[in-house]
């Protein structure tokens, strides 16, 4: 997916929240929205919105010196998504589905994505989770079911932290044997790290990697050989969010994208409400 014009007021907007979240600095604040402004002034709009999310990201972190801006928000999300486990386990389990209920929950989840929303709280996202089957659902599901149970080897590619919580429900109904978690290999936004995958536990249940690349999506150019060697091998990609379905709605695999729709232009691109909970087959 390119970048839009439409795309340059939200990631300014972003700058300017990210910035906030890290510092009282307003020299900092200015510094860095000055910096992003000439950045985008000469962005490749044919690349993918991460591309830029990446610089900003990396700029405020050197501007900072803060490994890690969003660490203390992402624990507190890891907690909210932990306490709900239970309840949402009990759902799954209830469900005359649960490969379906565990799905729709995982992608409720990820609702917990500060670039899409950086005023969301605990409670909205709690809110979220206990809403989700009453949200719009749009899913290629004959052809994930069909996926899944025909898989062996699978790779699922995680997005946020507090989401991975919930991911953990899918990744039970798949059989966590034959899946392998994958997370960013580097601070972005509030995505999941490796810190994250072992603050919940998720590296107790499956094999875990990371990525090698610290940008808010799957830059595949970006991700380091190791990474793009279990990307290629696996017979079922699992890509969860916005940011990576917004860099690898190109790539021609067996790979579903499930995530929810929090931008207009990703709404018109899928063709779906904003708002919208969906789980769909690349290409």
């Amino acid at each position: 997916m390119i970048t839009y014009l439409d795309c340059i007021p939200c990631l300014v907007r972003q700058t300017l929240e990210a910035g906030r979240n890290v510092t009282q600095d307003e020299t900092i604040h200015e510094q860095l929205m000055r910096y992003v402004l000439r950045t985008t002034a000469t962005l490749d709009m044919t690349q993918p919105p991460p591309v830029i999310g990446q610089i900003i990201h990396r700029k405020l972190r050197e501007m900072t010196g803060v490994d890690d801006p969003y660490r203390e928000t992402k624990s507190g999300f890891n907690r909210v998504a932990m306490e709900l486990l239970p309840e949402l386990a009990a759902q799954v389990k209830q469900s005359p589905e649960p490969l379906l209920a565990a799905a729709r929950l995982a992608i409720a989840a990820n609702v917990i994505d500060l670039g899409a929303t950086g005023t969301l709280t605990q409670a909205d996202a709690r809110a979220a989770l206990l809403d989700a089957f009453n949200e719009p659902f749009h899913a290629d599901w004959k052809e994930f079911r069909e996926a899944a149970a025909e898989a062996t080897d699978i790779l699922y590619l995680a997005d946020n932290a507090g989401e991975i919580v919930v991911d953990r429900l899918l990744i039970e109904e798949l059989g966590h044997r034959r899946v392998t978690v994958a997370v960013r290999g580097g601070p972005a936004i509030n995505d999941a790290t490796l810190a994250d995958a072992h603050e919940v536990g998720m590296d107790d249940l499956v094999g875990v990697i990371d990525n090698g690349s610290d940008a808010p999506g799957t830059i595949l150019d970006d991700c380091s050989s190791s990474f793009r060697e279990r990307f290629d091998r696996a017979d079922l990609i699992i890509s969860k969010g916005q940011g990576n379905f917004e860099t690898l709605s190109h790539v021609e695999a067996n790979l579903f994208f499930l995530f929810k729709v929090k931008c207009q232009l990703v709404a018109s691109h899928v063709g779906l409400p904003n708002g919208t909970q969906v789980l769909v087959q690349s290409g």
